[in-house]
């Protein structure tokens, strides 16, 4: 993509910030840098109050076409928007996954009346999603899921069991893959529903974390309902959706987050200055390494950004995961080595964390969830190099 904003570019990012420091004041003033990874127990109504007055202006959705609610935004402003977003130290959003991973799914794949139904409701905040993939034993393996559905008079009907769900606590909806094909194997025999989560058959059980905090959870589907009209595609297409919508997850936001990471990265670089371990060479040349991979980052960002503006990103997508996920777990060992052994220790009782020590403990994740680092590799080496592919067990 042009690196090089253009006149209209710029005037749209003066829009945005200045739009952001006005509303950023009076009664949101508070609410900035609220939420976020291993924060998302943060002021959820303030945050969620937040998200639906930036529904009012017209600041949702902003890259989605205007027949569907959304600016048509470019990808260059696309970037603009998330990036100013961070910028202004914003409350982390809500309905990320809506707007983000559900939507964009169901604007390229959907029919008309699913995109009637549930394409509104998320520019206006006033429903909210989660993601059913993983499962006990369909992790980063997702092609081995089992959680099943059966078509009858009532609807489909899902049985079965997800884990690691994200703010399923809060969601209004859930897209599941599941098994819609007795007897199928793999990738094959899946569809892809969309499922209510406020019904009698689900049950949801929050997971606590080593932060001590419970984004995650269990979700357990006993019976539980679905439309037989809420089905995305055909069935036994819920593998292909399921990558597009994986793809459209390592999207334009992303830009966004490498401003949190450069700010996270500016606060382990004064830490080390003030406890003076910057003069430790050992250190100084990691702290260097990991400026360097963020610019890296970045750039790389930037070129993927070209799979969006063609449509559904593609596999190239899993190298952003694949760098991200390593720098950030790599930052957060890095801050604790910073700290030295007052890393330890926690900040009072019972479990009071302080920033460094949660960035550490939640970015143990970040090689592990939206796709293990393991995947990713196999993702790049087979369907980006053209490798053979590895062996399964079921081969």
């Amino acid at each position: 993509m042009n690196q090089n904003e253009s006149p209209a570019d710029r005037a749209f990012r003066a829009e945005v910030r200045a739009w952001l420091e006005d509303n950023l004041s009076g009664a949101f003033a508070h609410a900035r840098g609220l939420g976020g990874p291993g924060r998302e127990h943060e002021a959820f109504e303030e945050r969620l109050a937040w998200e639906r007055h930036l529904a009012a202006a017209g600041w949702t959705c902003v890259g989605w076409p205007e027949e569907f609610g959304g600016r048509g935004a470019s990808v260059e402003q696309q970037v603009i928007f998330h990036e100013e977003y961070a910028l202004a130290d914003a409350p982390a959003r809500v309905g990320h996954i809506g707007e983000n991973l559900l939507g964009p799914t169901v604007i390229a794949f959907g029919t008309p009346e699913q995109r009637a139904r549930f394409l509104p409701p998320i520019v206006a905040v006033a429903e909210l999603w989660c993601q059913g993939y993983s499962e006990p034993d369909a992790g980063s393996d997702l092609a081995n899921v089992q959680t099943r559905a059966e078509l009858g008079d009532d609807g489909w009907r899902v049985t079965g069991q997800k884990v690691w769900t994200s703010l399923a606590m809060e969601a209004d909806w859930c897209f599941v893959v599941c098994r819609t094909e007795p007897g199928s194997a793999r990738h094959h025999g899946l569809s892809y529903l969309l499922v209510p989560m406020r019904q009698d058959g689900v049950e949801i059980r929050p997971i606590v974390q080593l932060t001590g905090t419970s984004e995650f959870n269990e979700v357990f589907f006993d019976g539980a309902r679905a439309e037989a009209g809420h089905i995305v595609g055909a069935p036994g297409e819920g593998w292909r959706i399921a990558m597009a919508t994986l793809g459209f997850e390592r999207g334009v936001a992303t830009l966004g987050q490498q401003v949190g990471f450069r700010r996270e990265l500016r606060g382990v670089i004064e830490l080390a200055r003030r406890t003076g371990a910057i003069d430790d060479p050992l250190l100084r040349d990691r702290l260097t390494r990991s400026w360097s991979g963020l610019e890296i980052m970045r750039l790389n960002a930037l070129r993927t950004m070209a799979g969006v503006a063609a449509g559904a990103p593609g596999p190239e997508s899993s190298i952003s995961k694949l760098v991200w996920g390593t720098w950030h777990r790599e930052l957060g060992e890095l801050a604790m080595d910073v700290l030295g052994a007052a890393g330890l220790v926690a900040d009072g009782e019972p479990y009071d964390l302080n920033d460094w020590q949660r960035l550490f403990l939640f970015s143990r994740s970040d090689t592990i969830y939206a796709g293990s680092n393991e995947i990713q590799r196999n993702i790049i080496a087979e369907r980006v190099l053209g490798l053979p592919r590895e062996r399964r067990g079921t081969e």
